[in-house]
């Protein structure tokens, strides 16, 4: 029996409501798929879904066949939320979470209501019960690029892994360039962080370093 357009519409509307939940908590994180993303892609699933079905109705096909490239597209969208800082990656919560979402979106335009509010809240609470979890007992750990430019003779790399073990750092990706003309060296590094480490006792020992003309501590702001 096909699905009337009034129960298209319902279905629709909680589908949004169910996008905009996780959306304004991935929103609230700073994620560039944030709350209209969501929304549209709960409502877009869920349409796919109810068409699906009326057209299998109409023409005795397979209902299934419209949900499965929705699954499988997805992917593309998951694939744009991941972005790439150096050696970190951000972006695979919120990539997940569309793709759930999709289906969330697939299980209310069929009407499974129960099932998909229910996922909908699930998936709501792995992401703000964990996050609060992780940021009181897992601190994780993050690439940071560090650029020390110095005297050729006088900054040595074996000095600055040394200034970044009294800070409980390592560094890894090392990098080192020379300029003959200037007798300048330039140091490359990528420093394992997190949210939790001091930054001011880290740049004043870098100040301090023998040798060193200039450091650069992270990713420069890019203007717009």
């Amino acid at each position: 029996m096909p699905i009337s357009e009034v129960e298209v519409l319902l279905r629709l509307l909680l589908a949004a409501g169910l996008g905009s939940l996780i959306g304004y908590e991935r929103e609230r994180h700073g994620q560039s798929a944030g709350l209209r993303t969501h929304m549209i892609l709960a409502v877009g699933a869920t349409l796919a879904m109810t068409l699906s079905i009326n057209l299998a109705n109409g023409s005795g096909g397979d209902p299934a066949r419209l949900a499965a490239q929705v699954v499988s597209g997805i992917g593309f969208l998951g694939a744009g939320a991941i972005l790439r800082y150096g050696t970190s990656i951000r972006g695979l919560t919120t990539a997940t979470s569309l793709w759930t979402l999709a289906i969330v979106g697939l299980a209310v335009g069929a009407g499974e209501y129960l099932v998909g509010t229910a996922t909908a809240v699930f998936l709501l609470i792995i992401l703000s019960l964990l996050d609060l979890i992780e940021k009181h007992f897992i601190h994780s750990r993050v690439q940071m690029p560090l650029m020390v430019t110095g005297k050729d003779d006088l900054l040595h790399i074996d000095a600055l892994e040394a200034l970044l073990k009294r800070h409980n750092l390592k560094m890894s990706n090392v990098f080192v360039s020379k300029n003959i003309k200037k007798q300048t060296v330039t140091l490359r590094v990528m420093v394992g962080m997190t949210e939790t480490t001091p930054i001011e006792p880290l740049i004043e020992d870098l100040s301090t370093l023998h040798g060193v003309h200039t450091f650069q501590l992270g990713e420069p702001a890019q203007q717009s």
